[in-house]
């Protein structure tokens, strides 16, 4: 633990140290966390704001065969696997604030061009690029709530801050919907373009720097009494990327926590952006949604979500702190308790929304089942999370990065075989089938509950 002289002579321990994010006064977390929840809000708001409009998108450029239909929506889902390789591990290496300013840059960039594409070829391709350099703020977003605030009140935050990842995707349709029908699809990509500006602008001037090794290494540089071991070490270039491109991947292959949990994570979220792709068909051919409302066909996924939160919010840190009082020891496994409410909801939502759809039901029950798919997905999401942040909190940027490839991913895949699935099946057998492949993998987390402290001892992974 590094030490150094304050003003007054004694030694100041970096526990407590005010130049610890972990020390700072209330009002100066408050603005750091919430700039990069809303930064990490905005990607899965862009990633469906798209949906309702995509019939619009036919008029513009054409007729396009039905994977592109999936494909206008998924690939900036998979540029959630590309960029996080890079951005998060960087930002462990240079700090939060640079790579979150290169994140918010680039993608604002890529927006304004998804705006400007002229045919449907370079609105996918700036799509996934958006998509990749967006991916920065909800990995790295991770790794500065772990920065900036305490083990015991750590659940409380990082609801909040998944918060804004699953009612993006909620909000973006009902936005989306209202936008394309009055202005156009295009305005919806000027209109993100708009937010992200006014995000870059705050974040430049009002962001600090979190990460405790860069704070240190600073503090070395005008003050020798520091521990030496915090000086900046010069780093060659390609072993820099090397190292950034394999702390993930090596994180994904090697641990069988990161892994378990990455595979179970990535079929939840390929789930909910299956479902996306079908409301933009159900909807308005079953139940006959136009485009302004059928972004309000996503409101009961948004509702179901934030029940969760609000339940897990008070519900996880009371068992850490009861399972902590009680064991006389603080574990990370102890955030994995809550997962039992998810395993359950997850099929049956999925079987009643399938065959609600299937025999032509009310539009207001399959979108209560839907509700359910939103508790069922925060309440197998979160505890996972924010078990990956406690078990690695130094690297938990580049253990959140590792389990983002595998889910965005399966995020962006999944959807394409959504339709033809349902084609074959119809969509109560096709949602059966995918209940039951739910069922069979929430062995993971279970797992994990029980045997998660045995495996984190047994393998140990070096990244210096």
């Amino acid at each position: 633990m590094a030490a150094r002289e304050s003003q007054d002579g004694p030694t100041v321990t970096w526990d407590q140290d005010p130049n610890n994010a972990q020390n700072w006064r209330r009002w100066k977390k408050a603005i750091n966390l919430g700039i990069v929840t809303v930064l990490a809000f905005l990607p899965p708001l862009e990633s469906s704001v798209i949906v309702p409009a995509v019939p619009l998108l036919r008029d513009d450029y054409g007729d396009f065969a039905r994977p592109i239909l999936s494909l206008v929506v998924s690939i900036f889902v998979l540029g959630f696997a590309i960029g996080p390789i890079i951005l998060a591990p960087l930002s462990e290496l240079y700090g939060r604030r640079p790579i979150l300013h290169l994140s918010n840059v680039a993608s604002l960039a890529f927006t304004i061009a998804s705006a400007m594409a002229p045919n449907i070829a370079s609105f996918i391709v700036f799509r996934f690029i958006a998509g990749s350099f967006s991916s920065g703020p909800m990995n790295i977003a991770g790794g500065s709530i772990a920065d900036q605030v305490s083990l015991q009140r750590r659940e409380l935050v990082m609801s909040i801050f998944f918060a804004g990842i699953f009612i993006g995707p909620v909000v973006g349709p009902v936005i989306g919907g209202f936008v394309a029908q009055d202005l156009g699809w295009r305005w919806i990509f000027w209109l993100m373009a708009i937010v992200k500006v006014l995000m870059t602008i705050v974040t430049f001037l009002c962001l600090s720097e979190s990460h405790p090794d860069i704070i240190q290494q600073r503090l070395a540089k005008n003050n020798t009494a520091i521990d030496g071991r915090l000086h900046t070490r010069k780093i060659p270039l390609r072993t820099l990327l090397l190292r950034s491109i394999s702390r993930p991947l090596r994180m994904l292959v090697q641990s069988p926590i990161v892994t378990g949990l990455s595979l179970y994570l990535a079929l939840i979220y390929g789930y909910l952006y299956l479902l996306f792709t079908t409301f933009s068909t159900v909807f308005p051919n079953e139940y006959g949604f136009g485009t302004d409302t059928l972004g309000l066909s996503f409101l009961g996924i948004g509702v179901g979500c934030m029940v969760a939160l609000a339940i897990l919010s008070w519900l996880s840190d009371s068992l850490q702190a009861r399972l902590t009082t009680k064991n006389k020891e603080s574990k990370p496994e102890y955030r994995l308790v809550p997962i039992v409410l998810g395993v359950p909801l997850i099929p049956i939502s999925l079987l009643g929304y399938g065959w609600t759809v299937e025999y032509h039901v009310h539009w207001a029950v399959p979108i209560f089942f839907t509700g359910l798919a939103g508790a069922g997905l925060i309440f197998s999401f979160l505890p996972t999370q924010v078990y990956v942040v406690d078990a690695f909190t130094k690297h938990a940027a580049s253990a959140m990065a590792a389990t983002s490839i595998i889910r965005s991913i399966f995020g962006a895949c999944i959807p394409l075989a959504g339709l033809p699935l349902y084609s074959t099946l119809g969509y109560g057998w096709g949602n059966s089938l995918l209940g039951f492949i739910a069922i069979a993998m929430s062995i993971a987390p279970l797992v994990l509950w029980r045997y998660g402290e045995i495996l984190r001892s047994k393998y140990v992974i070096e990244f210096d």
